[in-house]
């Protein structure tokens, strides 16, 4: 009888714990690497790959993704471990950190075709905006390789190094991640992220590799720092010559939303930052028809409608940013027709009722006296990418109110 009377007291204790969930503290898109980006086909047999991501939230577990999306076969890792580097551009960790991850309890994963495999959940002590070490042991190299290209991040390939290894001496190193595309940790219920749907620019071009200084970097700096927001992560789902429209270098965006956006874990808030692609690729060969102009800006409002009527589904809240300038890039060489495209598509983005705030990045960067054109302060030279100091004033004009509710 004793211990019923217990029975409410305890009840009452356990409802009266933080519920938790698992929040993306780090995220990367995914696409088949080609050219100067792949490695070659046996490269990564037999090998240990070291590669290192910056988390935007921080927590005392960490669970890990893995994946093997473009592969049409298993592809079977035989370890993977997590450690503290010490530093974002060195292949060195703290070997006092260093952990194997296990799946399913056990130290190997066999990960099926097209598909993504969460670690077990371990314990780790990981702060907020600090560098996690990950570190894989692969037996056979995958038939297709599953990439980031543009990580901005130096990673460090070894055929004779440990997982667990201190140091990688002998190591090969590139600017690309493979297989690893997502960090949580858990969280209380009050807290999300941020996605950022974009681009090269959003993926970082002309940031500073191992600076962690893209635009979407400066936003999760901003939000962690300030009171209201500093439960909100960002994960960075930018890719390099990515399209709405059109496959290019990876999957179109409306094709990847609901895996890089929908399913990501606590995902609350996206930003959708796309189009300038779709737009220079039309006349990139050859001019074409007005109805062709017109029916490019008709399926590129199409998409963005798609994605708003997705997101609200799910019941996110979707911020709609303008398409910048990039008059004078000569790799498009754009005309006064694509200028026309992308003010139409960019005065639908802002009209009311579309998406549920407007971020105007066209109205921060855009060159005053010729609006087609970046400002040359913010020009990284090329008249497409905004330089780093573009990025940081792209991230400062966001309203952090955006994101604390």
């Amino acid at each position: 009888m004793k211990s019923l009377r217990l029975l409410p007291l305890l009840l009452g204790v356990c409802l009266s714990l933080p519920a938790q969930t698992w929040v993306g503290s780090w995220a990367a898109s995914q696409q088949i690497p080609t050219g100067a980006n792949a490695l070659a086909a046996t490269e990564l047999q037999a090998a240990t790959l070291r590669q290192i991501v910056h988390l935007s939230l921080g927590g005392e577990q960490l669970r890990i993704r893995i994946a093997n999306t473009f592969g049409t076969v298993p592809l079977h890792l035989v370890a993977v471990h997590i450690a503290k580097p010490k530093s974002a551009a060195d292949a060195a960790i703290d070997p006092a950190t260093d952990r194997a991850l296990s799946f399913d309890g056990k130290p190997d994963v066999v990960i099926p075709a097209g598909a993504e495999y969460l670690s077990d959940p371990i314990a780790f002590h990981a702060t907020t905006s600090s560098d996690l070490a990950i570190t894989i042991r692969y037996t056979d190299a995958p038939d297709v390789q599953t990439s980031h290209p543009g990580s901005r991040a130096t990673s460090y390939l070894s055929h004779t190094a440990a997982v667990d290894a201190a140091t990688m001496p002998d190591a090969k190193k590139f600017e690309h991640w493979f297989q690893i595309n997502g960090v949580d940790v858990p969280a209380s219920k009050d807290t999300a992220t941020v996605v950022t749907l974009g681009d090269s620019i959003t993926d970082g071009h002309g940031a500073t590799d191992n600076g962690n200084d893209r635009w979407p970097d400066d936003l999760a700096a901003r939000l962690l720092a300030d009171a209201k927001t500093r439960s909100r992560g960002v994960l960075n789902h930018g890719l390099g010559g990515n399209r709405v429209l059109l496959d290019g270098q990876g999957p179109n965006a409306l094709a990847r939303f609901s895996r890089d956006v929908l399913a990501q874990p606590g995902v609350k808030y996206v930003i959708v930052f796309e189009g300038v692609n779709d737009l220079g690729m039309s006349t990139k060969d050859s001019e074409i028809s007005p109805e062709e102009h017109a029916a490019l800006v008709t399926h590129i409002i199409g998409a963005y409608q798609q994605m708003i009527d997705r997101a609200h589904s799910a019941g996110l809240k979707i911020y709609g940013a303008t398409i910048t300038p990039y008059q004078g890039f000569t790799f498009y060489h754009p005309t006064a027709t694509n200028e026309a495209d992308r003010q139409k598509i960019n005065a639908w983005i802002r009209t009311p009722g579309h998406f549920d705030a407007v971020l105007d990045f066209d109205k921060i960067v855009a060159d005053p006296t010729n609006p087609a054109r970046l400002l040359p302060k913010f020009d990284s030279g090329d008249h497409l990418h905004p330089n780093q100091a573009a990025y940081h004033a792209i991230a400062e004009s966001i309203p952090l109110s955006l994101f604390a509710k």
